[in-house]
């Protein structure tokens, strides 16, 4: 049996060596928050939903299958906590059994075998009966796949069958075996053998009628011939312990895996739960192949920043279908890095099936997320901070594959702007000319100007919005970049002369696309 709710036609694997850009993600986009939540303390949870955050999905009808699964489970919520604490408490009984361990003889290792059996072959039927009674609720290809595969596989005549097998081992009334004697008069040939049901003849017990078999019984102080005994019985009952501590195994592993991925849907409810309380929106995102470029957001915030417990967290609107690039600029704490990190994090989201944290969102699908954020400078001074930069770009580069997602914040920015500014265009240019989508958070004006200059019709421009006051209103609009810093304002609110603010602030599109969740509507 499989679980199949995580992909339509293989299992997870779970197994899969962490990749080397893992890190980075989790720093860059917050993404600790995020699985804290969806773990709410379960260890287990949050390896699992750490793993499948971070094995993206690159096929559109992959997304909309896991996206079915989810919303049966937001539906369904009661069901899927009864049905994973089912196969949780599946797990834990062999915790609880002393003869789990198999290191034993033959005897103490079948008996062991026998004794997960039978707790397994009660929540099997736990199990059969939960996928009955919610079969007709659910709409998913993988919950309905999985229900009918217990309810075929598990059905009246196997469990019975198993439960007799499993009584018949127990071997009540002693075992039963046979041999051949070699030319040395070594026993040899050991097969267990079933028990005869049938009593012996009144005759034969009154010793009036000939004997059908013979026995010796071995005095009690006879330890040697006790042990040997017993090796004699561990022979017959080698094979018999293999294929009971196999089957075992096997139901194990099932559970195993159903728990596994079980988990995932776990986090994702505990994450709904916690964005819900905190009044974020949320939607599922439309998945789009990943040519030509799509990106397109309303009401897009940062999770991880939602999560934090942020008194006012503010939503984009974007529009940059057809457009590759996208520059953001602006006056610091406007709200660029955080709209930068909510871009990473629901794309991280989508690509695994989740919900997003926006009232509207639809993007391509990438073949791999990379994240270039600005790090503190090397402590030890082996290498000042634009060397830095510049290695993390080149380890960046040299695992870019077509149609990859790069977010930059603030890089380059450890040399003199132009400098700065002709790096990042060189790079920028190389990897959009291998049609790798960029997001570009910079105050470099030559860098952005450049670009307004040479890419305007692929080139989507945000600034920061500012209030007539000069204040943030940590809103994103479409506006071409400014030679300014806004210096001015930044010596005013330090306690500086109460002088002209500045005049510049942007307009919100007047030519955004609407944005569709994933069942259509706006």
């Amino acid at each position: 049996m499989k679980a199949h709710l995580l992909f339509e036609d293989r299992d997870f694997d779970f197994s899969a060596q962490p990749g080397p850009f893992d890190e980075d993600l989790v720093t860059d986009l917050g993404l600790g928050i995020l699985l804290r939540t969806m773990a709410q303390g379960d260890r287990f949870v949050l390896d699992v939903s750490r793993r499948v955050l971070l094995r993206s999905l690159t096929d559109p009808a992959q997304v909309l299958y896991r996206q079915a699964v989810l919303r049966d489970c937001i539906a369904q919520e009661e069901m899927v906590r009864e049905l994973y604490a089912l196969v949780v408490g599946a797990l834990e009984d062999k915790r609880g059994l002393f003869w789990g361990m198999r290191s034993g003889s033959p005897q103490t290792n079948l008996h062991g075998a026998l004794m997960q059996l039978e707790a397994f072959v009660v929540r099997l039927r736990a199990l059969r009966r939960l996928a009955e009674d919610h079969f007709g609720k659910v709409r998913s290809a993988g919950f309905q796949t999985l229900f009918k595969s217990l309810a075929r596989d598990l059905d009246d005549e196997y469990l019975g069958t198993m439960s007799r097998h499993l009584k018949q081992l127990g071997f009540r009334d002693g075992v039963l075996l046979s041999a051949r004697l070699d030319r040395d008069n070594s026993g040899i040939d050991y097969v267990l053998r079933s028990p005869a049901k049938r009593r012996t003849a009144w005759r034969e017990r009154l010793g009036i009628a000939p004997r059908t078999s013979y026995s010796f019984t071995i005095s009690p102080r006879d330890e040697a011939g006790a042990n040997e005994l017993s090796n004699l019985t561990g022979r017959g009952l080698n094979h018999v312990a293999n294929a009971a501590a196999q089957a075992a195994d096997h139901i194990e592993s099932y559970f195993t895996m159903l728990r596994a991925e079980l988990a995932f849907y776990m986090g994702c409810l505990n994450l709904r739960s916690a964005l819900l309380r905190r009044g974020a929106p949320l939607v599922f995102p439309v998945p789009e192949p990943s040519n030509p470029a799509r990106f397109s957001c309303a009401g897009l915030r940062d999770a991880a920043l939602v999560l934090e417990g942020a008194a006012r967290v503010v939503g984009n609107d974007v529009d940059a279908d057809g457009r590759p690039l996208v520059v953001v600029t602006g006056a610091n704490s406007g709200g660029k890095s955080t709209f930068l990190r909510s871009v990473g994090l629901a794309q991280v989201m989508t690509q695994c099936g989740m919900e997003v944290c926006a009232s509207g969102y639809r993007s391509s699908l990438h073949s791999a997320l990379f994240t270039h954020f600005g790090r503190e400078e090397d402590e030890s001074m082996r290498s000042g901070r634009l060397d830095d930069e510049l290695n993390r770009m080149s380890a960046i580069i040299d695992a870019t594959r077509r149609h990859a997602l790069v977010l930059f914040n603030e890089s380059f920015s450890g040399t003199n702007e132009r400098e700065g500014s002709e790096i990042g265009r060189q790079i920028v240019q190389a990897l959009l000319e291998r049609e790798v989508t960029v997001f570009f958070v910079t105050h470099q004006f030559d860098f952005a100007e450049g670009f307004r200059t040479s890419r305007p019709s692929t080139t989507r421009f945000l600034r920061a919005e500012r209030a007539a006051d000069g204040r943030p209103s940590y809103k994103l609009v479409v506006g071409d970049p400014l030679p300014t810093s806004f210096a001015a304002d930044v010596y005013r609110r330090l306690g500086g002369f109460d002088g002209p603010r500045s005049p510049h602030a942007g307009n919100r599109s007047s030519d955004a696309a609407p944005v569709f969740d994933a069942e259509g509507s706006a």
